[in-house]
C-alpha cells in the first residue's frame, strides 16, 4: 500500500499485528507489573501448556511476534508464538542456560526463516536509509531498537538494542513499525517514528525478511 500527503511519499504495507503478549490491550498493564502475564485470559492461545510457561516465554517473544506478522502477511498463517519459540530453540536462534535464555540470535534465526518457512532472511548491519530502501523494495525488516522506542519523546535510553520491532513502512519524515511490545491505542501497529528520534534507540542491525521465492 503506497500513501502520503502533503509532499510526504510514503510505503506502508498492509501487515498483521500481533503483540508478544497474546492480549494486545493488556501489554501497558502487563508491561508496568499492573498485571502478570500468567494472569493474561488469553494465554491458552500461546501454544503454552500452563500459564507459567506461557509467562516466562512472553518476555522473550518479541522476534518471535515478528516472524508471526511476517508468516501470516506472505503465506497466511501464524503458528503459535510458544510452537515457533521452540522450534527457534532448536535451530539455536535461543540459547538456553538454566533458566536464563540468550536470544533472538540474529543468524541462525535467519536461517532458521530460510530453512523452515522459505522466506529469504538476512542478518546484517543497516543504516536507517537502507531500512527505508529495504522496505521500499518489499521487504520487512526487524529491527533491534530499545523497548522504550514505544516513546519516541521520551528521555534518551542509556543503551541501543534488546528489542525487536518490524518495520512494515517508511515515509521522508518517520519509520513505520509494528511494535510487539507497543501499548494498544498508541504504539502497537503502525506506529509512526520521527527519522529524527529513530536512531536513540537503534543499534544499527537487523533481519531483513523477504517473500517466499525472492532473492533477497
Amino acid at each position: 500500500m503506497e500513501q502520503g500527503s502533503g509532499g510526504d511519499p510514503a510505503v506502508v504495507h498492509e501487515v498483521p499485528y500481533y503483540a508478544q503478549w497474546e492480549s494486545p490491550g493488556l501489554v501497558r498493564e502487563i508491561v508496568t507489573g499492573a498485571v502478570s502475564a500468567a494472569d493474561d485470559p488469553r494465554w491458552g492461545e500461546s501454544g503454552a501448556a500452563t500459564p507459567e510457561e506461557y509467562e516466562y516465554w512472553s518476555w522473550r517473544l518479541c522476534g518471535v511476534a515478528c516472524l508471526r506478522m511476517a508468516l501470516d502477511h506472505w503465506w497466511g498463517v501464524a503458528p503459535t508464538a510458544v510452537q515457533l519459540a521452540e522450534e527457534c530453540l532448536a535451530a539455536g536462534a535461543y540459547e538456553r542456560d538454566g533458566e536464563r535464555l540468550r536470544g533472538l540470535i540474529h543468524t541462525p534465526f535467519a536461517a532458521y526463516v530460510h530453512q523452515r518457512w522459505g522466506l529469504t532472511g538476512q542478518a546484517r548491519e543497516l543504516t536507517p536509509a537502507e531500512v527505508a530502501a529495504e522496505v521500499a523494495g518489499g521487504r520487512l525488516v526487524m529491527l533491534s531498537v530499545h523497548p522504550a522506542i514505544r516513546d519516541p519523546d521520551g528521555p534518551d535510553p542509556q543503551r541501543r538494542g534488546g528489542h525487536l520491532v518490524l518495520a512494515v513502512g517508511a515515509t521522508a519524515t518517520a519509520l513505520v513499525i509494528h511494535n510487539p511490545s507497543g501499548f494498544a491505542g498508541e504504539s502497537q501497529a503502525y506506529a509512526h517514528v520521527p527519522w529524527r528520534q529513530f536512531e536513540r534507540f537503534y543499534a544499527g542491525r537487523g533481519i531483513v525478511l523477504g517473500p517466499p521465492g525472492v532473492d533477497g
